[in-house]
């Protein structure tokens, strides 16, 4: 099988040197999902689950090549983009993604740590040159609140957040409620025929990487050929058993498992 038949995604963001997150958790979710999984580093972090102690941008003609080049060869079902850092690596990635890209925005800006991870210059290009290309936006609710101007508290807030994005030009917004308290985590969708929500259990304790997991089983739907709902309700299934296998101890935080696969322990 050749690069040009293959089920492929490619994920652009940045390295967890922990592997919980980043580059790290979206490979795993795409070999999980048997979607072969290509990447684009924007940046390099020095991270664990519990902080991240330094980051390395990449230069915006590094992030842009590395499109041009996994472009040339290979038929990518979905690209999808996770941390990018700062303005330029937008622009970068605006300029050399391929025209009608399938386009998954995971806009990642600040680590569940408190960690900025998107320039504050760099949310007015993500919004005016990447987000009205996108064919879903992944936002959890802080991310919602800066991209729709508003306060997120309520399931009615999250729908009305996602209209707001919508209205910037995305194909779909799927508003995560993962920071809403209750029994149930709810995730709402919004796109132009209106509101889809999935609910799942909620679980004692923090996860790394969920968000980039979820945003990258999204894209490797969308590869396989799924429509955005169909791919939501999937995506929201292989993000609840990747949560419920998540590895860690007895602790509050814990590390994303796709595809819940058994991890080997002394």
């Amino acid at each position: 099988m050749t690069g040009a038949q293959m089920v492929s995604a490619c994920s652009i963001a940045g390295s967890d040197s922990g592997g919980g997150a980043g580059i790290q958790a979206d490979v795993k979710t795409f070999t999980a999902l048997e979607v072969f999984g290509l990447t684009v580093i924007t940046a390099v972090t020095a991270q664990n689950t519990r902080e991240v102690r330094g980051t390395w941008m990449l230069p915006p003609e590094a992030v842009r090549t590395q499109i041009e080049t996994v472009a040339d060869e290979f038929a990518i079902g979905a690209w999808k983009t996770g941390m990018l850092g700062n303005a330029a690596n937008v622009r970068a990635v605006a300029e050399a993604l391929p025209d009608g890209a399938m386009l998954v925005i995971d806009p990642v800006m600040v680590s569940t740590s408190g960690h900025r991870l998107l320039d504050e210059d760099a949310i007015a290009d993500l919004v005016g040159l990447l987000i009205p290309r996108a064919g879903v936006v992944t936002p959890n609710l802080p991310e919602a609140e800066v991209l729709a101007g508003m306060r997120v508290r309520t399931h009615d807030d999250m729908a009305e957040a996602g209209r707001r994005i919508l209205d910037l030009g995305a194909g779909a917004v799927v508003v995560k409620g993962g920071h809403l308290t209750g029994d149930a985590a709810i995730d709402v969708l919004v796109d132009r025929d209106g509101t889809a929500e999935v609910s799942g259990r909620r679980y004692p304790y923090s996860v790394h990487g969920s968000g980039c997991c979820f945003s990258a089983a999204l894209a490797a739907y969308l590869a396989r050929g799924m429509d955005a709902r169909g791919a939501f309700a999937a995506a929201r299934e292989f993000i609840d058993t990747a949560i419920e296998r998540a590895v860690g101890g007895p602790g509050t935080l814990r590390i994303v498992n796709p595809g819940g696969t058994n991890v080997r322990w002394r």
